[in-house]
């Protein structure tokens, strides 16, 4: 991902739910349970652990068991200590007392709660890129200290790692041909990392990389289950010495098998699609949720959803409209759709899209650009699908520039899509001699048009009249 493109809008659970959703996760949850319990007796280590002698008590408090209890009670007062549930009040005593943003859990406003959220996700992430405890223990020398040469383990290219899979994870999630809601496979998303776009049969090599990735991200996405950024069904237990002696099937493979859910399946919650967002934000990425441009202005709209999705456009304007009276917006609008940048087209095309969703009190605004030469098309269009009456008819040059303007603006949303090349042929068809009409059409995108009508069309002879119409209406342009 770059941070100079923007990711595609997510839609964002209220703050009200996400933060009941955030103190309902086990690990928050938990920590404050610990912060609540915690008292005067209470001692903790030289980096704010709890002693080793109170986790049996601690972990007992959370109404844990079995041979993990003491690890998940322990990870719980870490993150208590680390939001600033509990404050430890003198490290030399290892004495600690309620933390300042305790409260908020009671009375703070959900944007609090979300915060406290994020300082837990922190710290779950920071954990889930260091090595298991039996690696650990695997590398102690003999007096008991860590060789972390041994482990072949580099902090921050597994935390870039974790990042990067959750990145994609997060695009897979906005992105409208991802699966949206839907569970992504594990095998596929450790793939998204290691195998290059451009590679066409995974080498051995790349695939015991991804078997490798798979089992690393099988371990990282339980404990972040726990803090509530995703909901996950792991690898089968089954399978785990399948993976350690053959490579993992290609994502490509994995997808095709009938039991991929097997190899393990993840999904953000709708509080993971918020996290990660955060996070996204924090680090610089345009990273932009439907309702961001409800309070702006037309041009603001129009500007930014033109690059975004239909489905997501469509959705962001439906909120733009939701604030506003019918008629003030689609003034507004039409007033953001005029220019003669490379940009306007598009913007033309949303601000159309746009006033499709209005209804005919509208009317007034449409009736007054019938006679601009760059809305009065759009307007007549507008107002005939509606039934209005006594709508004068457009002349053959709006109806050229309308269709220059439409053809340039849909090459900037889709490019050559199939969709452009079907309209391309249906033009050329239905007018025998559009090409010798269309390149005196003074719009600054004809000659590119031209250009992409003969690039786009399948017959030869045709083809060959568009780049013929385009060199004119280049040298006309004085280009």
């Amino acid at each position: 991902m770059s941070d100079s493109s923007p990711l595609p809008p997510v839609r964002l659970h209220s703050e009200a739910e996400l933060a009941r959703d955030a103190l309902a996760t086990p690990l928050l949850s938990r920590a404050v349970r610990l912060a609540r319990w915690a008292g005067p007796d209470t001692r903790v280590g030289a980096g704010g652990e709890l002693v080793e002698e109170q986790l049996a008590a601690a972990a007992a408090e959370l109404a844990l068991d079995g041979e993990d209890a003491a690890a998940y009670a322990s990870e719980a007062w870490r993150v208590a200590v680390d939001t600033g549930l509990v404050a430890v009040v003198d490290e030399e005593e290892g004495t600690v007392a309620a933390g300042a943003d305790l409260t908020l859990v009671l009375s703070g406003a959900p944007q609090d709660v979300l915060g406290l959220w994020l300082g837990a996700l922190e710290t779950v992430l920071a954990d889930a890129s260091v090595p298991d405890l039996d690696d650990l223990v695997d590398a102690m020398d003999e007096g008991g200290e860590i060789d972390f040469s041994t482990l072949d383990w580099d902090p921050e290219a597994e935390a870039e790692f974790l990042d990067g899979v959750l990145g994609n994870l997060y695009l897979l999630t906005a992105s409208e041909d991802g699966p949206g809601d839907g569970p992504v496979p594990l095998p596929a998303l450790a793939a998204s990392m290691i195998v290059p776009d451009d590679m066409g049969e995974p080498t051995n090599d790349v695939l015991e990389q991804v078997s490798d990735a798979m089992m690393r991200l099988d371990d990282q996405f339980r404990v972040l289950e726990l803090v509530g950024l995703v909901d996950f069904q792991p690898v089968d237990e089954a399978l785990m010495a399948e993976v350690g002696e053959e490579p993992a099937a290609s994502s490509a493979e994995a997808v095709d098998d009938t039991d991929v859910s097997r190899y393990g399946m993840v999904r953000l919650t709708p509080l993971g699609v918020y996290g990660i967002r955060a996070r996204l934000l924090e680090a610089g990425f345009a990273a932009p949720a439907v309702g961001d441009l409800a309070d702006k202005g037309a041009d603001v709209l129009l500007d930014s959803t033109s690059a975004f999705p239909p489905m997501a456009a469509q959705a962001e304007t439906e909120q733009w409209l939701a604030r506003r009276e019918p008629l003030a917006a689609a003034r507004e609008l039409l007033a953001a759709a005029r220019g003669a940048d490379a940009g306007a087209p598009l913007r033309r095309l949303r601000c159309q899209q746009a006033l499709s969703l209005v209804g005919t009190e509208a009317a007034p605004a449409l009736h007054e650009v019938l006679d601009d030469g760059e809305l009065g098309g759009l307007a007549r269009v507008w107002l005939a699908e509606r039934g209005v009456p006594d709508v004068p008819p457009p002349s053959e040059e709006m109806v050229f520039w309308l269709t220059v303007d439409t053809i340039a603006a849909q090459l900037a949303a889709e490019g050559n899509s199939e969709e452009l090349q079907a309209l391309v042929e249906g033009l050329a068809a239905q007018h025998g001699s559009f090409f010798a009409a269309a390149w005196r059409v003074e719009h600054p995108a004809t000659p590119d048009v031209l250009e992409a009508m003969g690039r786009l069309h399948p017959d030869k002879k045709v083809a060959k009249e568009a780049r013929k119409a385009a060199f004119k209406a280049r040298s006309q342009q004085g280009g």
